[in-house]
């Protein structure tokens, strides 16, 4: 039977967040109107107050309707049906929350809501025209998930929408209109990943958490105050730098353990939408902390804090409104709702720049002129750089969206995406990699101490020299053949700057020590980014193919030629020499739920009536414990199929075993994830890239038969068996049997390459009838039936088929030096987590120390006025 009750339950709670958002902005809005910041009307902020409390309720209203129809399979809502199934685990339950746009967009507004109040907590004074901004920009998020509908104006998709009503026209609601799907069409294979459950909510606190710095920047153009909001905005600006951060990097891991396109970036354009409000945020911090220190660079702040949270709203547009459906592999398809993204993206364009024209000659410059020894020059200039990155990779990812725009006016284009996009970005972002790490080492040098050219030489003499002699030992060892040997001129120069930076940051790290002072995060954050270059000038511009095929052989003229070139072909327990490794391929596997390990198919007899459970044919051991019987029904996880590929180091003993993951899916065709030995100094990275199709139909030859006596010789092709024995079975699987029924079984035992096989092809006779269930042995590309026997002469007939052994065509890279990306990312994070504890501290003291001067300052009046 429909559940309605839930849907209108989150339908009405959709509403009510709507309408509590409009009534928190105006009533924020009036409360500031005409007013100075801190002295708000009161009753106005009263009611703004409780409307966004009503608002984040019912917010979490709509979260708890949402996972409920998700977690209870309610199949007769759209988003249930189109992003779950019945066998998700819990955790990818919660993946499919946001795999849709609706459920991304709900987790956004959810994460406003938060943060939201901890501005009405902790940030009193600033409350009003803050939250004014805040309920403004949730005023357009729910309209997002509004789902109405007024004539032929469509306001919304909502995620509560039955099915029916979806998709009416279907034949089934026609006969049926109250018919419910049995199960749901599953989540996206490749987003069955635990950096799923952990990545997009991370990213989306990112994206919320820009809102933060904005608002206070819109509330001080508004107010006037054009210098005090920056105190309150650098800790947010610091915290939204280090979360898109982190949620940028969990999309490349998860990508580098996922995807089998052999990286973790392939500046993929819905990569680029977050990549670029990252850069320009990370400037505007930059710019920020100028101002603290020197009162300069006021004008670049405000334009680099609101085009930050601009740029998110335009990578919104981008991923969700459709237009890049032909140049990204994992955009958002659109729902109509592109015409609304634009009227939220413009309405907050012209509010902003309206605002920063309108304040634009009121807002304070200083007259101090920044040299060339003045460190905040070169952090300035590092901003800079930093801004020219950022528009060099939107510029190129916008190009669907000015052949979009043109063709909306009638103008057609033909300006197309590079042909080769990783070395088109490659080629110019190296570049900004070698100015950030040499601009944030020279002023962090600089930073500290009062500048000359003497100072300033001595202060370059110690990082620069150790830079020096570092890098020419690197050189020197890769010629030798210790690690990569580093050539390209281009590389040499990156090498350069990225060790410099390390030097010079770790050296001022160290001085600061020296003098007891408070460590800076700035320092640290520039070790870590210095870092991350390193691991990815190696492990991106140094990956090793170790899987070249040297057998002269063209697996297959439908291949393309890389994969032709630079994999392996592996029949089953026929070991290979790849490089200095001995592969053997040793079959296929699954994973069987609340089991440690993956098990063969060979032990697991698949049920025809559910794909998902299997009976166990041997019993299933970890570590000597059976944890399945023989004959136990286990679950299984039948879309993914794992090879195992076991690796033997040449000379010595050292081997490991990794399982690469595969599955031919319908509607996306051959998915290959691949498995990662990771390494000290490197990460050996082995995706296969073709495999047996079990699910096609095979091409067997034709039947040969076979007429033996116990312990006789069959001859099958390039192999011996023999016939041991034939042996009475008792219970055969999906057949009963009756008293007067009889089934044996065939004991061949058949001679490998590399070991013995038993095939036990079946011979039933049931109710006076013959049945007949062959035995496959899948290594050898054996079908085995037993056909006939001779009750007279004890002989047996046993017929023979013969097909393509299985088999997986695989490819390997090395990947050098690959863990200093990821270390350096917890690195730059540790950074960015000491900066925003020492910016807030700075906060708290300043407002100690002016409450002191205000309190001076009454008691000072109270003593003028008694002596009056």
């Amino acid at each position: 039977m429909i559940n309605t009750l839930v849907g209108d339950l989150g339908h009405f709670s959709v509403i009510l967040a709507f309408v509590a958002a409009v009534v928190a902005a105006l009533s924020y809005f009036m409360a500031s109107w005409k007013q100075p910041l801190g002295l708000e009307e009161a009753n106005w902020k009263k009611l703004g107050r409780i409307a966004f409390y009503v608002h984040t309720v019912a917010v979490l209203g709509i979260i708890i309707a949402l996972f409920n129809i998700i977690q209870n399979h309610r199949y007769e809502y759209h988003y249930a049906w189109s992003h779950s199934s019945n066998h998700l685990p819990t955790h990818f339950m919660i993946s499919c929350f946001w795999e849709g746009q609706e459920g991304s967009f709900l987790l956004w507004i959810f994460w406003h809501t938060l943060l939201g109040l901890g501005i009405i907590w902790f940030n009193k004074k600033w409350e009003a025209p803050t939250m004014a901004v805040f309920a403004f920009v949730q005023f357009f998020l729910t309209s997002m998930i509004l789902g109405v509908v007024i004539g032929n104006l469509k306001i919304g998709s909502s995620p509560f929408i039955l099915l029916r009503d979806f998709m009416p026209d279907a034949p089934v609601f026609k006969l049926n209109p109250n018919f419910i799907p049995k199960d749901g069409t599953g989540l996206n294979p490749l987003l069955q990943n635990y950096w799923m459950v952990i990545h997009p909510p991370t990213l989306f606190l990112g994206f919320a958490a820009t809102l933060v710095p904005f608002a206070f920047a819109i509330a001080g153009l508004w107010k006037g105050e054009f210098t005090k909001w920056v105190k309150p905005a650098l800790p947010w600006a610091l915290f939204a730098g280090l979360v898109l951060g982190i949620g940028t990097m969990m999309g490349a891991y998860w990508a580098y353990e996922t995807l089998n396109f052999g990286g973790y970036w392939n500046w993929d354009p819905v990569e680029n939408a977050v990549y670029i409000p990252w850069l320009v945020l990370v400037a505007a911090i930059h710019t920020l902390v100028i101002f603290r220190r020197s009162k300069a660079g006021l004008h670049t702040s405000f334009v680099l804090v609101i085009v930050s949270f601009l740029l998110i709203l335009y990578a919104t547009f981008l991923t969700r409104s459709g237009i890049l459906g032909n140049a990204s592999v994992h955009s958002f398809t659109d729902l109509g709702l592109s015409g609304q993204l634009f009227t939220y993206m413009a309405a907050f364009i012209v509010l902003a720049t309206g605002l920063l024209v309108w304040r634009w000659k009121k807002i304070p410059a200083t007259e101090k002129e920044l040299t060339t020894y003045n460190s905040e020059f070169w952090v300035f200039i590092g901003a800079v750089v930093l801004c020219l990155g950022a528009f060099q990779v939107l510029f190129t990812t916008s190009i669907p969206v000015y052949n979009a725009f043109m063709g909306f006016i009638g103008i057609k284009t033909n300006l197309a995406l590079p042909a080769d996009q990783i070395a088109h970005y490659t080629k110019f972002q190296l570049w900004l990699g070698v100015g950030i790490a040499i601009l944030s080492g020279l002023a962090q040098l600089m930073w500290w101490q009062k500048n000359d050219k003497a100072r300033l030489g001595n202060a370059l003499a110690v990082p620069g020299i150790l830079t020096l002699l570092f890098v020419s030992l690197v050189l020197v060892l890769g010629r030798l053949g210790v690690g990569p040997k580093v050539d390209n001129p281009v590389y040499i120069v990156l090498l350069l700057a990225a060790f410099f930076a390390v030097f010079a940051n770790l050296g001022m790290i160290l001085t600061l020590i020296k003098r007891k002072a408070v460590l800076t995060g700035g320092a640290v954050a520039h070790v870590g980014v210095a870092l991350m270059l390193i691991g990815i000038l190696y492990s991106s511009g140094y990956s090793t193919i170790v899987s070249q095929n040297t057998s002269g052989l063209l697996y297959s003229r439908d291949f393309p030629e890389d994969i032709n070139r630079d994999n392996v072909l592996l029949f089953r327990n026929n070991p290979i020499e790849m490089g200095k490794y001995k592969l053997t391929y040793g079959g296929q596997y699954m994973e069987v739920i609340d089991f440690p390990e993956y098990v063969n198919k060979e032990s697991l007899f698949r049920l025809p009536m559910d794909e998902h459970r299997a009976l166990a044919r041997t019993d299933l051991k970890y570590k000597d414990k059976v944890v399945y019987k023989t004959g136990d029904t286990v679950s299984i996880t039948p879309e993914n199929t794992y090879y195992k590929i076991e690796y033997q180091e040449k000379g010595t003993n050292n081997t490991f075993t990794l399982y690469p993951r595969a599955q031919i899916n319908q509607e996306m065709g051959f998915l290959a994830s691949p498995d990662i030995k990771n390494g000290l100094t490197s990460d050996l990275y082995t995706h296969v890239s073709a495999v047996m199709n079990n699910e096609e139909e095979r091409d067997w030859s034709e039947l040969k038969e076979h007429n033996v006596a116990i312990g006789d010789t069959l001859f099958l092709n390039d192999y011996i068996a023999i016939l041991k024995g034939i042996e009475p079975v008792r219970k055969v699987e999906s057949i009963e049997l009756g008293e007067k029924d009889v089934a044996v079984q065939a004991d061949l035992k058949i001679f490998g390459e590399n070991k013995e096989y038993h095939g036990h092809p079946l011979f039933v006779i049931k109710d006076n009838m013959v049945g007949r269930i062959p035995d496959e042995i899948e290594d050898l590309g054996l079908r085995l039936t037993f056909m006939s026997i001779d009750t007279e002469n004890n002989r047996f007939t046993i017929g023979v088929n013969t097909t393509q052994k299985d088999y997986v065509i695989l490819k390997a890279m090395e990947k050098p030096i690959i863990n200093l990306l990821w270390i350096g990312t917890l690195v730059m994070s540790l950074g960015f987590v000491m900066a925003i504890f020492r910016r807030s501290g700075e906060g708290k003291t300043e407002n100690i120390t002016s409450g002191k001067g205000a309190n001076q300052q009454r008691t000072s009046e109270k003593r003028k006025v008694a002596k009056v």
